[in-house]
């Protein structure tokens, strides 16, 4: 459908989808009834849940696929159904038959001379119409083929026999079912009942009712056929096949696209069955493509099959069913497409008055092509003249014939039996140019174009004594892109009357979303984007001062450098591409709610808001934290930017093929092999040129232009194709996700080739690196046309042996060189004098534009007043100053002439994108690992015409080279830290605390304060220095580490790593493993301000749950605060373990040269010794104070009362033991 071009193809890929998902469902019900049988085996019930999975997924899959289908992306959603059709087949065939296939053998003289098999799965017979074989009870047509190895391969293609057989298989308890599949009308023979066999099934049938027909083949023309001959040609000819007759229509020699003209007529077909059933389900026809040789068989090239238009006897020939269309047949040679049928076919039923009821056969029949009847009228496409242009530019690459060098090559064009030749080139080796640019021929081509018969290229080299041999050949399979169409001079860019103005606001705002201005030209309409009131509103904000938010100031000029633009783009290439993904959502869910809408009729009020509030929910939630509409949008620096593409220019500008195409010749036969790769073996060269076809009397408008040149037709206005020296050069970026070699890495470098220049930047290898950043430029004199092929390729350095080539990529500059898209040099956004963003073409754009205009026979430029320039009917405006080095300003009109080249695409007439600053990203390919991506490269190329000024010294794009650092950390205290030891006499909990800190990347410097021996509450005193020097890239926010891989590596391999500082907390213990308490991870570039005591420090600071203004490193120098440290625990969810007190401080290596500090707490500028509690001691060093503490600190009252006690004891007791002696004393008066 898509091929036809027939409407709607979208609606017949969801009823597919919709069809397959309630099929899978319906397998699911099925199935689901049928697991518990008990004849099943273990593999049977494996197997039935696996498929019940694939095929719930599939369901499920193809359900949302189907919302997916859009008009724009039906081809890609193809592909997608073309993936579960596969699964499919795979699933349905199973892995352990059960019922062995049936085989029907041809014999001949009791031996086998062909066979087919059929899977029995595909014959079984069920009452449930699901569970039915799809071959079951039908009559089919069988191909017979070759038994054993003579069946493989393309001998095996070709049919030994052709069955039509009816087949059924099942329980002999169903057996009453077996001719339900039959075509009605017959009578049953059976046997007699005497012989003791079953009287089921019948010996034979015999049918009483049976039509008589016609077949009228109307052989038209096929296209792109397989290649047969070593010429790269075929001599095809065409055998059609229907129930037991066959035809051949006749041979057309040398040619991939032969058009027959020719009807087939098969008279006397008897058909058996209902006339109904006939009609709904004719019998195959079967065509097969081959290619006459002169000796020997023919060829088998390709085959397909159709289906006949039916009509019956008592139905009128008359539209819409009759005439038949032509229509196009996919040709078929093993699994591989070769080709296009366009042919019709019609059955028609001979009535009881015989043929003369029948359309008679009108139109001559074609004496000298023999009794040959050609297609009659109604069907055969209606022909006009048409006139076919050819610009013959040139020939390219063109490889050896039969060993010798193609030296004086001609190009012949063929269309529909006529064509034209090219000049002969006299000397290939050194203008591979054609003289004579245009030649033209006259053709009659079918009005509807998608029945144009190809246009065959051949290329031929004229050799000694007058031999021709081909070169190499190409068909254009569709004209389509070369037909002339005259402009719509209603469309609003042609419209030349009025002025249309567009203006530039004074200041580039580089940074926003590009504003697209629709310009409608019937309009007076001045255009000013207006950034006033932006302005206006930023400073109302600035004055009111957000103390919490730091302003993003204005980037020194002096700071900036190629890389800050480059960066700067790619920032908004990532953010254009996150806009489309979300537009694309969108624009996808708004034709989904017009489809449902559709559906449902009109939706309530209420309902259809709360359908959109519920989508921009959605909307938010989907785009994540921080990026729905209340984020804050961060304003960036102004820097000018270039445009960053994330593929092939190329693809961008549809190959520069805007006059100038570009034709792969092919040589040889096809292969057979079904990879793909051998189509890139076969290229023998390439043919520049182009082609226009039009309907004859050439329009008007065109012929009556002002210096319209006869000569050159419809090919106005090109360049000379005479020899021209050019610099090039190259700038390479960076190159990202390169392929590996065996040690994972690869130390690459940079490989040019063009024509004659070979260089190789060996010395400057990246050692291992997958992602090197090159910064290189390089500079190649060439001469187009012969050196216009330029390779860029990236190497693998070794140590011993040969490099390897890890890819490269190839550029024809040529085209881009004569395209109207003008990549010669890109434009830049904006145009200045000096500084990062200079201008770097020779051609100031005041002068490009004069060019362009003159070219494009434009009226215009007009410069004046100050500030404005008029082309055609665009009038541009903008500023009328420019700064130089030292601050002046100066008048210059390059302003709003660099504005008229970037619109230069709303230009009525001649107006087409140009060409931006940009750097492109290539793919980088190996020939011996064809197909497979082997990583990507950045780069542009630049031409510059020798005539023409020198364009100056190439842009400097070295890598930056990282700034050296010392970063400061002053762990002063901790709080709140998770005690861990039990205490040995007393049980009581607490910690040996210790705070351990590395940057990212330098892990085997990590530095640990002293331990706070015993903290009973988590507190810890440290004042404790650390010191991490390291070498920084602010563009690229990351650490730059060298160091070699290991003791036997050659050389150092340079790591980026991200600016993160970790601080963690550990419990020291002396007998065993320190125990991990919690880690904090903060990024110098933007991590959360410290708080300003311990209370006010939270966990949520370092998860993000709350606001906290983010501060780096970088910008505000020193920072002090409290940070929380988190720990996992046994649920796998954060928890606080503790609080650090740290001040850090980042001085560049001058700043900390001039002002030393020791490690720890030692000299210079010694922090003082913190002031911890008695308590901090470990015991078993000092007994006697342990003791002491012990004693002291907890049981101190303890001791006061058992001494008190004690007394008081003693006391009683000497009272008591004194008490009756001393009575005693007092009774005796003693």
């Amino acid at each position: 459908m898509i091929k036809t071009e027939k409407s709607y193809p979208e609606r017949r890929l969801r009823g597919v989808l919709e069809e397959l998902s309630s099929g899978c469902y319906r397998f699911l019900s099925l199935a689901d009834k049928d697991q518990g049988h008990s004849s099943r085996t273990r593999l049977d019930r494996e197997r039935l849940k696996s498929c019940m999975r694939e095929l719930e997924s599939m369901g499920q899959q193809a359900k949302t696929l189907r919302a997916q289908v859009k008009r724009h992306t039906v081809r890609d959603k193809l592909r997608l159904c073309q993936n579960f059709l596969q699964k499919l087949r795979f699933l349905a065939d199973e892995p352990q038959h059960s019922i062995p296939d049936v085989f029907i053998w041809m014999m001949s003289n009791n031996k086998r001379i062909a066979y087919t098999r059929v899977p029995s799965k595909d014959l079984l017979f069920s009452i449930v119409e699901e569970e039915l074989g799809k071959d079951c009870a039908k009559v089919k047509t069988l191909f017979l083929k070759l038994p054993g190895k003579r069946g493989f391969g393309s001998a095996g293609w070709t049919v030994q026999a052709k069955l039509e057989l009816y087949l059924w298989l099942g329980l002999s308890k169903q057996r009453k079912d077996f001719l339900c599949g039959l075509p009605c009308g017959f009578e049953e023979v059976k046997a007699a009942q005497g012989l003791g066999l079953l009287s089921f099934p019948p010996i034979s049938l015999v049918y009483t009712k049976k039509q008589a027909f016609q077949l009228r083949a109307h052989m038209y023309q096929a296209r792109s056929l397989f290649a047969a001959d070593s010429t790269g040609l075929s001599d095809p000819f065409a055998r059609v096949f229907f129930i037991n007759q066959s035809q051949c229509t006749e041979v057309l020699n040398e040619t991939l696209c032969p058009t027959w003209d020719q009807m087939l007529v098969f008279d006397n077909l008897e058909l058996y069955g209902e006339a109904h059933e006939l009609r709904d389900d004719p019998p195959i026809i079967v065509i097969e493509i081959y290619d006459q040789d002169t000796m020997g068989k023919a060829d088998f090239m390709g085959r397909t099959f159709a289906k006949p238009l039916v009509k019956m006897a008592d139905e009128a020939y008359c539209p819409p069913r009759f005439p038949p269309q032509l229509e196009y047949y996919q040709i078929y040679r093993g699994n591989a497409t070769a080709g296009d049928l366009l042919a019709a076919f019609e059955l028609l039923q001979i009535g009881p008055a015989g043929k003369a009821d029948l359309p008679p056969i009108n139109g001559p029949v074609d004496m000298d092509r023999g009794p040959i009847m050609p297609v009659p009228v109604g069907i055969r496409p209606v022909l006009s003249k048409y006139r076919v242009e050819v610009l013959f530019w040139g020939l390219r690459d063109l490889k050896r014939v039969n060993l010798a060098q193609v030296d004086r090559p001609r190009v012949d064009i063929e269309c529909a039996g006529k064509g034209v030749q090219s000049s002969l080139i006299h000397n290939y080796k050194k203008n591979p140019n054609f003289s004579t640019l245009v030649k033209w021929f006259e053709v009659d081509l079918p009005e509807n174009e998608l029945l144009h018969p190809p246009l065959n290229i051949r290329v031929v080299d004229c050799r000694a004594f007058g031999r021709y041999t081909l070169v190499g050949s190409h068909a254009v399979s569709s004209l389509r892109r070369f037909i002339y169409r005259p402009p719509d001079r209603s469309a609003p860019n042609w419209n030349t009357s009025g002025e249309v103005v567009v203006s530039m606001e004074p200041e580039v705002p580089v940074k926003k979303l590009e504003t697209m201005v629709k310009l409608d030209a019937t309009s007076d309409a001045v255009i000013k984007v207006d950034v006033a009131e932006e302005e206006k509103e930023r400073k109302k904000k600035k004055k009111k001062g957000s103390s919490d938010e730091p302003e993003e100031e204005e980037p020194d000029e002096s700071m900036l450098d190629w890389w800050s633009k480059y960066f700067a783009s790619i920032d908004t290439m990532k953010e254009q591409i996150r806009q489309q993904e979300i537009s694309g959502i969108d624009l996808e869910e708004k034709e989904e709610m017009d489809n449902t809408e559709g559906l449902k009729g009109p939706m309530k009020g209420k309902e259809k808001a709360r359908a959109a509030k519920e989508e921009k929910k959605k909307r938010t939630q989907s785009l994540g934290p921080g990026q729905g509409s209340e984020a804050p949008e961060k304003r960036k620096p102004k820097i000018d930017e270039l445009k960053v593409y994330p593929k092939e220019l190329e693809s961008e500008f549809d190959n520069f093929e805007d006059w100038l195409h570009t034709f792969n010749l092919l040589r040889g036969k096809t292969g057979d092999d079904e990879d793909g790769g051998t189509e890139e073996e076969r290229i023998v060269g390439r043919f520049k040129g182009s082609l226009c076809v039009y309907k004859v009397p050439l329009p008007e408008d065109v012929s009556r232009e002002a210096g319209y040149d006869p000569t050159y037709g419809m090919f106005q206005g090109i360049p000379s194709n005479d020899p021209i020296n050019v610099l090039v050069r190259v700038y390479v970026v960076r190159a990202t996700d390169l392929h590996a070699d065996i040690n994972g890495k690869a130390d690459p470098y940079i490989a040019i080739r063009l024509g004659k220049t070979d260089i190789r930047d060996k010395e400057n290898y990246i050692s291992k690196q997958l992602n090197p950043v090159f910064g290189k430029s390089f500079d190649i004199e060439a001469c187009f046309p012969m050196e216009s092929m330029l390779t860029v390729a990236v190497y693998d350095w070794d140590l011993v042996g040969t490099d390897d080539l890890i890819g490269e990529t190839k550029i024809d500059l040529e085209n881009r060189f004569y395209s109207k898209h003008r990549a010669t040099c890109g434009i830049a956004q904006t145009y200045s004098v000096h500084g990062y963003n200079i201008w770097r073409d020779p051609m100031k754009p005041s002068q490009i534009l004069t060019r362009l205009c003159k070219e494009g026979k434009v009226d215009g430029p007009h410069f004046g007043p100050p500030g404005r320039v008029k082309v055609s009917n665009r009038v541009f405006t903008g500023p009328s100053e420019i700064e130089d080095e030292n601050g002046q300003r100066k008048p210059t009109e390059e302003h709003v002439a660099l504005l008229a080249l970037r619109h230069w695409e709303d230009i009525p007439r001649v107006g087409c994108r140009l060409v931006p600053e940009h750097v492109e990203t290539r793919p980088l390919l190996n020939p011996d690992k064809p197909g497979i991506e082997q990583g990507r490269l950045e780069l542009w190329v630049d031409m510059f015409p020798m005539d023409m000024p020198s364009p100056g010294t190439p842009l400097d794009i070295s890598p930056r080279k990282p700034k050296k650092y010392e970063l400061r950390v002053i762990v002063w205290n901790t709080d709140e830290v998770v005690l861990e030891d039990d205490d040995f006499f007393t049980g009581e909990k607490s910690s040996d605390i210790f705070v351990r800190g590395w940057l990212k990347g330098q892990q085997e410097d990590k530095q640990d304060t002293d331990v706070h021996y015993h903290s009973l509450t988590g507190e810890g005193n440290f004042n404790w220095r650390y010191l991490f020097p390291f070498d920084y890239l602010a563009a690229e926010e990351k650490i730059v580490i060298s160091k070699k891989e290991s003791m036997f590596s050659w050389d150092e391999t340079e790591y980026k790593i991200p600016a993160r500082l970790t601080l963690q907390i550990w419990d020291a213990d002396h007998f065993s493993a320190d125990d991990f308490l919690g880690a904090i991870e903060l990024d110098l570039n933007r991590f959360p301000r410290g708080a300003k005591t311990a209370k006010q420090c939270t966990m949520e600071m370092a998860t993000g749950e709350v606001d906290v203004p983010l501060v780096s490193i970088f910008k505000q120098k020193r920072v002090k605060g409290w940070w929380p440290l988190l720990a996992r625990n046994e649920n796998d969810e954060f928890e606080l373990t503790g609080k650090v007190e740290a001040e850090l401080h980042l001085l560049t290596a001058e700043e900390a040269e001039k002002n030393p500090v020791g490690l720890a707490r030692n000299e210079p500028d010694p922090l003082e010794k913190p002031n911890r509690p008695d308590t901090a001691f470990v015991w078993f060093l000092n007994p006697l104070k342990s003791i002491k503490y012990l004693i002291c600190t907890r049981y101190k009252w303890l001791i006061i009362k058992i001494v008190l006690a004690l007394l008081g004891l003693l006391m009683l007791a000497l009272f008591l033991y004194s008490l009756p002696g001393y009575m005693v004393k007092k009774l005796l008066g003693a």
